[in-house]
């Protein structure tokens, strides 16, 4: 039956009038944030469902694969037995940037036999429509264009050790939400597909590439269409590319942290970097954030974060003068293992001291850490000139604290809480709706100190600053009950526009933690990131022209935190080989004509710009003098001397 009225019911269990017309914000009850949880149903679309029409009495087709469940308080129905195509989906779990979850299961009808597969977390907006496929916005910059490229590669392999890689074949398949490369679903067949047809599937795409890197990916392609360079040699390539245009970005960062020990506590066990505490000239503001929330009670947890905070500054220290040495690119595998060692050599100083002060299970001091670190590397630009940062940011976690990307559009969470639940989940045990039912589902597998670290397995990912946003570290003091994917707009969004300072909004975050949680400590830590559009990138940006703003942080008492539990090693097997897919055909590049650009630049020089230019000059030199160089001479003649 098709329904007259569009609704959705509000997640508070005590709301006493909980129906809500679709398109509220809020309940109109009580005030709660409404939940739109659109889902992806696999293979519908032969089913010929109508818009508006009710499946199982919850869940609404907006379209014949993209349902709105309208009662998300009730958990998603799910199978005693689950069968094998799901597993690769929890497997997978780890790389919830890329890959959707499964919500659960239904039917058509009651008479149906069929189980249809529903998904969440897949590539929908708040609007309920699919983010647009990588072939519909190919036109973009150079940055972007080869990060979409980077992404898939890096899937390449996970995808393929479960048989899914076909997935990463079909273009309808591949959205994109801005920066970001996500699958609609995963594909299963029969042959394993090969980099040979990858690079086949990239061909049409890369033959209308941006001009910087049209040349160097058309080269790589036709690599890997020979079948002969292997996929280390490719990522090796590819690496380099995406760095070449990215260093020309410039890159400014404000940062600032703040922790409190929320309302209903007396001592505070989380800590975090930047504080006011940090001298102005400490060279690892703003390259380093971190958040670390303390376990072990009064004298336990409060130590362990701020013996992690201390040594992780030590360590990463350490390593960014190692890489400013470098007269080569050094690899993010690389960085991924020094950053790993780095947080194994902090794990084993907690664990030592709880091995000396005789501390047993739950009297064990630990904590959870969430890092960024801003690695700057010189790397010769697609410019022809030498950068010295290539905008490379470094995220790595343990525990539950959490890191967020948050532009104008969207708020990613860019971490995945290391619990109960995501162990079932990643064994293959349950879904994750399911897992989060358990009592003990939020209690934590791993955690600085609890163990040595050799068993220890930090998340650690690899990201490009290449446009506006926030990144947001925080404890699960701000993070429980979702109030950063309820309120980002409100509190992010005004950084962004310039309305308010990171100093203002997170001050603003813990407010609205106390009133929403107060449960726990809390600390955030939010760094600003603008990055100016390539087609503006011209001076070479030095270390002077990052910003950095250091905030304020409260100095409460401390209390007693929950114990983690022991880490339990995962082995995934490998599931049956894929086919490849045809890629469509993509949408014409609009060329960008050297003249017509040329133009613009001599009207502007000519009209009024000897100002800009004498400031350039002044400021930087050899930059100004390089590009001088190569400007027609009735241009050279606005510029100053040199």
């Amino acid at each position: 039956m098709i329904s007259t009225q569009r609704i959705v019911y509000c997640t508070n269990p005590h709301c006493t009038d909980p129906i809500n017309t679709v398109g509220n914000r809020l309940c109109a009850n009580c005030f709660t944030p409404l939940v739109y949880q659109y889902l992806w149903a696999v293979d519908t679309k032969k089913n010929n469902l109508e818009s508006g029409e009710k499946i199982d009495g919850r869940y609404e087709v907006i379209s014949p694969q993209i349902w709105l469940d309208t009662q998300p308080i009730l958990i998603p129905e799910t199978l005693d037995k689950l069968p094998n195509k799901v597993l690769p989906y929890l497997r997978l779990h780890q790389h919830r940037l890329h890959v959707p979850h499964v919500y659960g299961f239904t039917q058509l009808t009651q008479n149906n036999e069929d189980n249809i597969l529903l998904l969440e977390n897949a590539p929908i907006d708040d609007k309920g429509s699919l983010y647009p496929a990588i072939t519909d916005v190919w036109d973009s910059t150079a940055v972007r264009q080869v990060y979409w490229l980077w992404q898939i590669l890096e899937l390449w392999k996970p995808l393929s050790e479960l048989g899914v890689a076909g997935s990463l074949l079909v273009p309808e398949n591949l959205r994109v939400q801005g920066w970001c490369v996500r699958l609609v679903e995963l594909i299963e067949n029969t042959n394993a597909p090969t980099l040979q047809q990858l690079g086949e599937c990239w061909r049409p795409i890369v033959a209308i590439s941006h001009t910087k890197v049209n040349s160097s990916l058309t080269k790589l392609v036709k690599q890997m269409c020979s079948g002969v360079v292997d996929f280390e040699a490719i990522s090796n390539q590819l690496n380099q590319l995406l760095l070449s245009p990215a260093a020309e970005l410039p890159l400014t960062l404000k940062v600032f942290g703040i922790t409190d020990k929320g309302e209903q506590l007396t001592r505070n066990e989380d800590n975090c970097f930047p504080t006011n505490k940090d001298s102005q000239d400490d060279s690892l503001i703003p390259k380093i954030s971190l958040v670390c929330d303390g376990i072990g009670g009064h004298e336990g947890g409060e130590v362990a974060s701020a013996l992690a905070v201390q040594s992780v500054k030590l360590q990463i220290k350490a390593l960014l003068a190692e890489v400013a040495q470098q007269a080569e690119i050094v690899s993010p595998d690389l960085l991924k293992q020094q950053i790993e060692a780095s947080l194994r050599v902090v794990n084993n100083l907690i664990c030592s001291a709880n091995n000396q002060q005789r501390r047993e299970k739950r009297e064990r001091m630990a904590t959870t850490l969430v890092m960024s670190v801003q690695i700057p590397q010189s790397v010769q630009t697609t410019g022809n000139w030498r950068s010295e940062n290539a905008c490379e940011l470094y995220l790595a976690s343990v525990g539950d604290s959490r890191a967020y990307w948050i532009t104008r559009n969207y708020c990613q969470l860019l971490t995945v809480d290391d619990d109960v639940a995501k162990r079932e989940v990643i064994h293959g045990r349950s879904l994750y709706r399911k897992a989060l039912q358990r009592p003990d589902a939020t209690a934590l597998t791993q955690a600085l100190g609890t163990k040595e670290g050799e068993f220890l397995h930090p998340q650690i990912s690899r990201f490009i600053l290449e446009e506006d946003g926030i990144l947001l570290l925080c404890s699960d003091g701000l993070s429980d009950n979702n109030l950063v994917e309820h309120y980002w707009r409100d509190y992010a969004l005004p950084v962004l526009t310039g309305e308010v300072s990171p100093q203002e909004a997170a001050q603003s975050w813990i407010k609205l933690a106390n009133q929403r949680n107060g449960h726990d400590n809390i600390s955030v830590v939010i760094t600003h990131c603008r990055v100016i559009p390539d087609y503006l990138a011209i001076v070479n940006p030095k270390a002077s022209d990052i910003e950095v703003l250091e905030g304020e942080t409260a100095q409460p008492e401390q209390e007693l935190a929950e114990s983690s539990q022991a880490l339990l090693d995962l082995r995934l097997s490998d599931d049956e080989p894929v086919a490849a897919n045809n890629w469509a055909p993509v949408k014409k590049k609009r060329s960008r004509n050297p003249i017509i650009l040329l133009s613009i630049v001599l009207l502007l020089l000519i009209g009024g710009t000897g100002l800009l230019l004498l400031g350039w000059w002044l400021i930087q030199p050899k930059s100004f003098n390089t590009t001088c160089k190569q400007l027609p001479q009735q241009v050279r003649r606005v510029c100053p001397p040199y």
